[in-house]
């Protein structure tokens, strides 16, 4: 137990046990679908979170239904969510999240460990060590900071790790929101921009699949027979891609297009993958009409569509009670001197949905990097202990009352 000052100080003394920590869970692939390394993972988050008492639990989660590169309908299945109760009766409640998964999926030559490398003394390369290894070792810091102080007695914390969240938390997402109902602010850790700037508002988003169904035949003998779902699809995309305005904040991306086979059939399968980004709530039904408008044009003549997916994560926009935080979060800075600012962006998380929750919430906490999703995937050391003694003061601030909770 010590002064706040004291525990500040401390976080500044683990930089190279933190380090030590993502460079050792970024090893372990831990791509979504790969449920064996994420257990692996777990086991070591779970341990290493074990000195913080409370209860943990592993949360199977319900199999989601996704469209195959057949077109069909198929169950998938993820890992279990790590969930860690602390003082889950105090007046007041904290939850605290990030992901375990990353996007990038097991090499041939060594399916279960990542490379990672010093580039030097202030920077680590490999994947996932910002999205979110790094996360994950500022959150423990922080949190190892705040019970060091004997100020936390009244406040309740609930961490929750899943495991789907880079492909936006299909299976996780009816678990975060009822975690969401049951606290008063949430702090996750994703990486700041690669600036150092911190998210403030967020686009929504929604991934799609569509399928059209044709009919096959022979291209030379019975052409006209055949129904081409491959030229159909071809029509839809391009009406789809022009519902993009980019004035009104709203851009439909085609990601992927498959169908088709040998040049002397007409196809009669074809699917594509897209996502779509809205800036404000009411566009969504906008986008929605349009959608279905396209499709109900397409099914004529033989020719079926059928779109699946949904709107997973809603606007996050600036309301006044998270601008409290956004402004909370920037007096600490100021205390501590580190540069706090923030900007809006068209990225998403699993923030999009605790806002939708009606949980205010703070979702960029991790620490700084840059080119996350890529082979060059790196972490700013340094930045671990930075954004922990950020955290740990913004929690030991509402911990004394010093900071008062948000009210929505």
């Amino acid at each position: 137990m010590g002064s706040i000052g004291d525990q500040l100080q401390w976080i500044d003394a683990q930089r190279d046990r933190m380090v030590g920590l993502v460079a050792a869970w970024s090893r372990i692939n831990t791509y979504t679908h790969n449920l064996p390394g994420i257990q692996r993972l777990a086991a070591d988050v779970a341990a290493a979170f074990k000195p913080l008492g409370g209860e943990c639990r592993r949360i199977d989660l319900s199999p989601y239904r996704q469209v195959d590169d057949a077109g069909r309908i198929v169950e998938q299945h993820v890992a279990p969510a790590i969930s860690i109760l602390i003082r889950p009766d105090a007046p007041r409640r904290i939850l605290l999240s990030i992901h375990l998964d990353t996007v990038y999926p097991p090499a041939a030559g060594d399916p279960d460990e990542h490379h990672i490398e010093a580039l030097d003394k202030s920077r680590l390369r490999g994947p996932g060590v910002t999205d979110a290894k790094g996360g994950l070792a500022v959150m423990l810091i922080a949190l190892e900071a705040l019970e060091r102080s004997g100020l936390a007695d009244n406040l309740g914390l609930h961490i929750l790790l899943n495991t789907d969240e880079e492909i936006a938390s299909p299976a996780s997402g009816d678990l975060l929101m009822r975690a969401a109902r049951e606290c008063d602010l949430g702090l996750i850790y994703e990486p700041t921009l690669e600036d150092g700037s911190f998210v403030a508002a967020r686009k929504g988003s929604g991934n799609f699949t569509l399928t059209v169904h044709g009919r096959s035949a022979h291209a030379g003998r019975d052409f006209a027979h055949g129904r081409n779902a491959a030229a159909a699809l071809g029509r839809i995309i391009t009406q789809l891609a022009g519902l993009t305005d980019i004035p009104a904040g709203i851009t439909v991306n085609i990601g992927q297009l498959l169908g088709g086979g040998p040049v002397n059939v007409v196809p009669d399968l074809a699917l594509c993958r897209f996502n779509v980004r809205y800036l404000e709530p009411k566009q969504q039904s906008q986008i929605t009409t349009a959608m279905r408008q396209i499709m109900n044009d397409a099914n004529h003549h033989g020719i079926t569509t059928a779109l699946h997916g949904s709107f997973a994560a809603p606007p996050k926009p600036i309301t006044p009670a998270y601008q409290h935080m956004l402004d909370a979060l920037a007096d600490c800075g100021a205390e501590l001197d580190i540069p706090v600012s923030f900007r809006d962006t068209g990225g998403v998380c699993d923030g999009n949905r605790l806002a939708a929750a009606g949980l205010v919430n703070l979702d960029t906490l991790g620490p700084r990097g840059g080119a996350i999703h890529s082979d060059d995937e790196y972490l700013e050391c340094d930045s671990l202990t930075e954004r922990a003694r950020l955290s740990a003061l913004l929690m030991m601030r509402l911990a004394t009352g010093s900071l008062q909770f948000p009210d929505v």
